[in-house]
Parts: C-alpha cells; structure tokens; sequence
C-alpha cells in the first residue's frame, strides 16, 4: 500500500465535494420525464444564460451529448459532418453518429494546435450539384479544448471564422466543449463569447468542473425541443435527476474559479518534466491543463514500465502508446501533489535508467 495516490489520469476521476454531497442530499427534485425536475431546470437556466443560448437540457454523459446534437442537426440519413480526424468525436465515441444516425463523418486534419485550417473546411463541404452521389454536408464540428492536441484552446477569432464559412453555405456549426470552460478561462474571454457563432454546444460537467455526472448540451429553444425529445430515444431520460443537477450546481459556482490553479500546476510540472533526462515536453503546448509527456528514443524507457513504477509510488498516468504519457489536472491536485509527482518522475526515471545500466 502506498501512503498517497496522486491521481493524474484525466478531471473525469475527482470525487464529489463535501459542498456537493450537501447540495444532493437536500437537493428539491420531481419526476423531470412527467414534469420538470425544479433543480434540473434552474441547472439548464443558468448553463444557457451563461452560455449566451436560448435553452439547455441535461444529459448523462458527453458522449450523448454530441450524438444528440450531431443528429439533431442532421436529421436526415446521409447526411455528412465535417470534423477534426482526432477529435474526441470521431475516435472515442463509438461510432454513434454512423451506428445510429446514419451520419457519414468527413475528416480534415487536425492541426497541432487543435484548428484545422480553414481552406480545407471549406474544401471538404460537398458541392449540391453532386447531390446523386455524395453525401449532404450539414454541419461542421469543433472541439475545445482540444484534447487528443493536448488541450490546446481555439481562439474566439478562428471559431468566429469557422462560423462564417458554416453560414455561407447554409451549414450548421457545433463545438465539442467538454473543457470550453477551460479554454475561457486560458484565454481570457467570456465562455458565451467563445461559443457565440455556434448553433449548438456539448459542455462536461464532471470534467475540470467537478461534478460527478452529467452533461449539459446548449442552443436554439427549437434545437433544444428536438434535443429533449432525442435524449429520450435514447434512453437518457431520467428520472429525479435533481440530485445529479445539484452537485453541478455546485461545481459552477465553486470550481470554474479554481481553473486557472490547474493550468498554473500544470505549466509548473511541465516545465519540471522537460529537465528530466529522457523526458520531452511541448511546455509551449501546455495552455490548460494536460500535459504530453514524451519519451526520447534510445533512452530505454517505455511508457508502460515507467508507468507501473509511478503507480508504485501512487502516481497514476494514462500511457498512449510505448513512449508517450499524458497527464491531466483537477481541482483536487495540490501544489505538493506537484512536487511530489516531479520528484516520483526523477526517481522512476533514475531507476529504470539504472536497471538498463545507464
């Protein structure tokens, strides 16, 4: 048994607050499938006021959350989305828009820094003459921040942009916000600012906010009605959900404010890791709060022996291949979590060099 778990696998892993478990035990809650479920409803008030959109609904995961609004916005078979070919979207959720809503994905390459370049957006949007053959363009999706480009934010300027090019074409813009909060806050802009020209918007609550369950998807009343309906198909209707809404209540009120701490604990470890013989860090990347941690060739250490020996002293990573590491802060990563994870890193890494005679 080790004496302290430094827990850095992603902000999915943080436990509810003694605040939250608070607000849940007292939490005001009705049926939200018959009526509407009072604590859920002032959750979905305040996510579309701060937001800037007209309604929100809550639904169990993000990975609803974008299959939601992906179909809403496509909702006839056939139709195509245009999206990062590593977005969270594309790789990580099943396949859902394809399985269940017959929505065919186009890609275009994500750029390092999260954006994919705006010529190529448009480049990939179907011409209507070729209707007979190819799918229909409907929608273009963004993810931010971007977590498979190591958390990077996209600028208000360049979604703006995005938006312009999804309304010249009569097209539909979504943004994957799981960690839109993160990137307010790393950018310093207003989060109903940086989602402004999207027509819909996935936000995580139980990612950097905290929360232990949920989702919160965003938009127009008439999306917002078919989203309602949809999560329902989808077996996401739930019951005295308020119990849930509190918690996230909680969070927003908490920990949005606690953001800007994990971004600076992040930077700090980065900047640590990348003086260690063996280690290589981006610390110009490291803008929110995750870090990819890179293992130089020739150095004889992988991802996976390296890892095991963290958990040894109870530092739990995620690896991502044979050299490549990533780390993700939270609101319950203290600033001794910091120094003690850099020093378990110095160990491990002395000690595996050692083992290889080095």
């Amino acid at each position: 048994m080790v004496a302290k778990i430094v827990d850095l696998r992603s902000d999915t892993v943080t436990k509810p607050t003694e605040a939250m478990r608070g607000a849940m035990a007292i939490a005001e809650v009705d049926d939200d499938i018959l009526g509407r479920d009072p604590s859920c409803v002032r959750l979905e008030t305040e996510m579309a006021k701060l937001l800037g959109k007209e309604a929100a609904v809550f639904v169990p995961s993000g990975t609803m959350a974008n299959l939601i609004s992906v179909l809403v916005h496509c909702d006839i078979r056939g139709s195509e989305v245009i999206l990062g070919h590593d977005s969270h979207i594309h790789i990580y959720e099943n396949g859902g828009i394809a399985t269940l809503g017959g929505v065919h994905p186009r890609t275009v390459k994500n750029n390092e820094d999260g954006t994919m370049d705006i010529a190529l957006i448009e480049a990939a949007i179907r011409d209507p003459k070729g209707e007979l053959v190819y799918p229909t363009t409907r929608l273009i999706c963004l993810e931010n921040t971007h977590g498979n480009c190591g958390g990077r934010c996209l600028s208000v300027e360049y979604t703006d942009r995005v938006g312009e090019v999804a309304k010249k074409h009569g097209l539909k813009l979504h943004i994957d916000g799981a960690r839109i909060f993160n990137a307010s806050v790393a950018l310093g802009v207003p989060v109903d600012r940086l989602v402004q020209a999207a027509d819909s918007v996935s936000v995580c609550l139980s990612k950097g906010l905290g929360a232990p369950v949920g989702s919160v998807i965003v938009g127009s009343n008439s999306f917002i009605s078919k989203a309602r309906r949809l999560r329902k198909t989808l077996g996401g209707g739930m019951r005295q959900v308020g119990i849930l809404c509190a918690a996230a209540l909680v969070a927003l009120q908490e920990n949005v404010e606690k953001l800007e701490s994990d971004h600076k604990k992040a930077k700090l470890l980065a900047d640590g890791l990348n003086e260690i013989k063996g280690l290589r860090v981006n610390t110009s990347a490291v803008e929110t709060n995750m870090i990819y941690v890179e293992i130089e060739e020739g150095s004889g250490i992988t991802a996976s022996k390296l890892c095991k020996d963290l958990e040894d002293y109870g530092i739990l990573l995620m690896t991502l291949g044979s050299s490549r590491l990533r780390i993700v802060f939270h609101h319950q990563i203290s600033g001794s979590d910091v120094e003690y994870t850099l020093w378990c890193f110095q160990e491990a890494v002395n000690g595996v060099r050692n083992e290889n005679g080095k």
